[in-house]
């Protein structure tokens, strides 16, 4: 696609945002959520823990009278102190009797407070006041629903020319979900999803649904603050000792890098990997939280056969959660692992430090790695964790941090701080250090890499605000990686530079400049006689439009470039366009939106991730690889109260290319079409 054309069809899509629909995003601006504080983030990534949360504190809105320090964390977009201003002005002033008394809590502007309102009240009653069984059951509130997708076009993987290979899915081309919740104000959950992936059979051996999660849930019954019995996630400090379930990196949002632990919590994500299957509760004592934690699964693992001891040994643990062929059900709830520990809370004013301890130990060992850069790599079937983590509000600054230590091996630390500079100024500075043979397999700590090993950095950002209208952050974030990885056969180094300006004139419109820089050292792939490093450099430049045109339609516009450059090497480029109309009405049984893209990139480096619209808790983010085009719809239609029909239909179209995928996944032509059918019951 030449430049002259790509020219054209920009025009094209501005001039279509003038003469056709607008768009109002949806309430709340999820999309706008997941963005700003999850801007690394892949398709692979699991959002539907978030955005289940925050839709199920719509419905079931936060008391801010009655709410705590771990509740308030889970609303991701206020920052820590935020939240230790929330809490303080309640405390000195008593009960808000108004909403509008928000306003006059510092770090509190229109925009945050308009977030906090749609998932929060100050008049919802709380869920044990004259509690009752009867109104358990009268009170308590039902949601089914079902969903259905697949891929329009055949995949290779179950073509009949493949029925009798090995080498084939095994089920059904569909994906069906199926979940269901009962809700008893913010004090009782009862959850349960069964899913089934594309390739897989409904019935997967002897367990039933390939995949199945069930959780009771119930907080603040006297001193039990939280009990779970079944599937549940612990995120507990910064993310190095132990963090389970949703996590995120660096993004636009700067305050993010601060991890906000809420401890326990129901699991209801439908990833497969990364949970606890048991009992936990948290037990309050004054000013002690006590949470102790027990759970037994059997997870995915590949195993390799030692030829010293003729035993066999973990060679890889599976998180895809995909079981469609033989090898891959092979592999599926392979090993047994035992997980038990607790973590000790101590909350006096604004001071928190938390002591983390657990034991974790697998029916089979670890296998060594084979090779140079997996040296380091956990051995062994038992493992032993502890850390110790902190946070304490200072005036206007928050400091966090905390230390971990793999029993018998390394260790890794993060210390770090936030603080209001001035009414329009706050930063944002924390650095790290993750020994290269620090274990833990629940470790998520903030950096370059996924995990937190063999890694030092230090990272600094800012934030200003002059006044309602106008936002800038900025981080840099600069990097080392003292020993081997892969793909990298030497110890390397490299920065990465992100800076984003907001300008919001009025409530309907918000215009988005964003640009990134990476610049990090990687094998050479020029044949040489042994392997050097050589520098990638990848350069990001973004401009969004979101601007409502009247009650009912909205527009947003998006262009995105990337330049990619590896040492004597020609530049490679990817490119993105596209055109969003929301139609949101208030009083029609219909809503939905709609997007048009077009894309142009010289391959993998430069794709371009987006995030899209769905069907309810449902969430895409596909990345846009090589040229085309791509087209979505998506629908809701509101049948009668309580009974909701949604519909997603998406369209890509590569360019000069006989076959879309590749393996099993492969699509003979050049189209790639998928259909979404949901239906969800409250009673």
């Amino acid at each position: 696609m030449s430049f002259k054309t790509k020219l054209f069809l920009l025009f094209s899509l501005l001039v279509f945002s003038k003469v056709s629909f607008a768009q109002t995003s949806d309430d709340p601006d999820i999309e706008y959520i997941i963005e700003s504080i999850a801007s690394n983030q892949t398709q692979d990534y699991d959002y539907s823990e978030l955005i289940d949360r925050l839709t199920y504190y719509k419905r079931n809105k936060i008391n801010l009278n009655k709410t705590s320090k771990e509740q308030l964390q889970e609303l991701v977009f206020l920052n820590p102190l935020q939240i230790d201003a929330l809490l303080n002005h309640i405390a000195v002033n008593g009960k808000l009797i108004n909403v509008l008394e928000l306003q006059s809590i510092k770090g509190f502007d229109l925009e945050t407070i308009k977030n906090l309102l749609r998932f929060a009240d100050i008049n919802t009653p709380s869920g044990f006041e004259n509690f009752s069984f009867n109104k358990l059951f009268k009170d308590g509130r039902n949601d089914l629903l079902v969903r259905y997708s697949r891929y329009l076009e055949q995949q290779q993987g179950f073509s009949p020319a493949k029925s009798t290979s090995t080498s084939r899915y095994l089920g059904t081309p569909e994906r069906v979900f199926t979940r269901y919740r009962f809700a008893y104000s913010n004090n009782i959950e009862f959850s349960l999803n069964l899913e089934k992936d594309p390739g897989e059979k409904y019935l997967n051996g002897n367990y039933g649904p390939d995949f199945s999660s069930a959780s009771l849930y119930i907080k603040d019954l006297g001193k039990v603050k939280k009990l779970v019995i079944g599937d549940y996630s612990l995120q507990f400090g910064q993310g190095l000792t132990l963090w389970s379930g949703l996590s995120f990196g660096k993004g636009a949002d700067i305050f993010t890098v601060a991890k906000q632990d809420i401890g326990l919590k129901n699991y209801t994500s439908i990833n497969e990997f990364s949970f606890f299957r048991g009992v936990a509760t948290q037990i309050n004592f004054g000013k002690f939280d006590f949470t102790p934690f027990v759970s037994y699964n059997k997870i995915d693992a590949g195993l390799a056969l030692n030829p010293l001891t003729n035993l066999e040994e973990i060679s890889s643990l599976q998180q895809s959660g995909l079981h469609r062929t033989s090898s891959e059900l092979k592999n599926r709830r392979r090993i047994s692992q035992l997980v038990f520990g607790g973590n000790l809370q101590y909350n006096y004013k604004k001071l928190s430090i938390g002591l983390t301890g657990y034991h974790s130990n697998y029916s089979q060992d670890f296998a060594p790695g084979n090779s140079v850069y997996n040296q380091f790599d956990f051995t062994g079937n038992s493992l032993n964790n502890v850390g110790i983590n902190y946070s304490y509000t200072l005036n206007n600054t928050y400091f966090f941090g905390e230390f971990a230590h793999s029993l018998n091996s390394g260790i890794a630390y993060i210390n770090g701080l936030i603080s209001s500079l001035s009414p329009t100024v706050s930063a944002v500075l924390f650095n790290r250090n993750y020994q290269k043979d620090y274990y833990s397999f629940y470790n998520q700590g903030i950096g370059e890499s996924s995990t937190a090993v063999n890694e030092k950095g230090f990272y600094a950002g800012l934030q200003i605000k002059p006044d309602r209208q106008f936002e800038l952050d900025f981080y840099s974030d600069l990097f080392k990686f003292p020993y081997l990885k892969f793909g990298v056969d030497a110890p390397s180094q490299g920065y990465d530079i992100f800076s984003q300006f907001s300008f919001t004139p009025n409530k309907t419109t918000r215009l988005t400049l964003r640009y990134q820089f990476q610049n990090k050292q990687q094998n050479d792939t020029q044949p040489t006689y042994t392997n050097v490093l050589a520098f990638a450099k990848k350069s990001n430049y973004r401009a969004d439009l979101l601007y409502q045109v009247n009650k009912s339609f909205s527009l947003r516009n998006r262009i995105e470039i990337v330049q990619y450059h590896e040492e004597n090497k020609a530049n490679r480029y990817g490119f993105l366009a596209y055109q969003d109309v929301i139609y949101s009405p208030l009083s029609s049984r219909w809503s939905g939106n709609t997007r048009l893209a077009l894309f142009d990139t010289d391959g993998f480096d430069t794709r371009i991730y987006a995030y899209e619209n769905d069907v309810l808790y449902g969430f895409s983010i596909p990345g846009f690889q090589n040229r085309g085009v791509r087209y979505y719809l998506n629908a809701r239609y509101n049948v009668k109260r309580g009974v909701d029909l949604w519909m997603k239909y998406s369209l890509t179209k590569f360019n000069d290319q006989q076959t879309v995928g590749s393996g099993l996944d492969q699509i003979q032509g050049d189209l790639r079409s998928e259909l979404k059918l949901q239906l969800r019951l409250q009673f």
